[in-house]
């Protein structure tokens, strides 16, 4: 299990799913966390289960696609908190359902505002301190989809799609300062978007597609987000790794 003692994460949408599973799994590891969701309460509540793990929080409700903001963030939480060394891009939006008859203007460019942008400036106002310091760990959140295509989601995928692309310049780009950079791309993961979607009748029947039988439990995407933050992975970049019981595999 990868220590993150003395470490500093942020976790952009971190106030439920997905990204509250990265800040309690990095925070048990040792972590102090830059909690940030543009959901309060939601926001308030990781922050107060981050804290009763013993490890100090910074929070932030800044739009993840407003790039000023997103500055004002991590120079305020680094004051707070220390330099960050890794930065898990997990903020997202779900995807429409409608096929292209179905998407405007202003959803097209809140996907990709979100998605795309929101992982390019947040990471743009962190790896200066990275650089100073000669190391860090980026991991972005991606999805199945960006690898596979999916007949329904076309705007999702292609931003996530945008997003793998960003994990393998950035790789290359930051390695002569030791920033590592990689993504996950989970599959089917058991959240409250999917249960609000179809609850576990649907997750049971999505299931039937997953080679090992099930979906995943949030804490397993967390798992592999703590191991690419911990030195474990120190000679890991550019990498796309995807947990999802096997219902998707790529590369060789």
């Amino acid at each position: 299990m990868g220590d993150l003692a003395g470490k500093v994460a942020l976790i952009t949408g971190s106030g439920r799913g997905m990204g509250r599973a990265h800040a309690l799994v990095m925070a048990g590891r040792g972590a102090d966390i830059v909690i940030h969701d543009i959901l309060k309460d939601e926001a308030a509540k990781t922050a107060e289960d981050v804290r009763a793990l013993g490890r100090k929080v910074f929070v932030s409700n800044a739009d993840v696609s407003d790039v000023a903001a997103m500055k004002e963030t991590v120079a305020e939480a680094e004051a707070a908190l220390g330099g960050i060394e890794i930065l898990v891009n997990n903020a997202g939006i779900t995807s429409e359902r409608t096929g292209i008859e179905g998407v405007d203007e202003a959803f097209f460019q809140r996907m990709y505002d979100v998605h795309v942008k929101g992982t390019f400036f947040t990471t743009q106002a962190v790896v200066p301190g990275m650089k100073e310091r000669g190391r860090g760990k980026i991991v972005n959140v991606s999805s199945m989809w960006a690898s596979t295509g999916h007949p329904t989601g076309a705007t999702y995928i292609a931003a996530k799609g945008a997003i793998l692309g960003l994990t393998k310049a950035w790789a290359l780009e930051f390695a002569p300062w030791k920033i590592t950079v990689n993504a996950i791309t989970p599959g089917g993961v058991i959240t409250e978007m999917v249960m609000a979607k179809g609850g576990m009748d649907y997750v049971r029947e999505a299931s039937k597609k997953v080679p090992l039988g099930r979906y995943a439990d949030i804490e397993e995407m967390a798992y592999t987000a703590a191991f690419l933050a911990s030195p474990e992975s120190d000679f890991i970049t550019g990498q796309v790794i995807g947990p999802n019981g096997g219902q998707s595999i790529v590369g060789i």
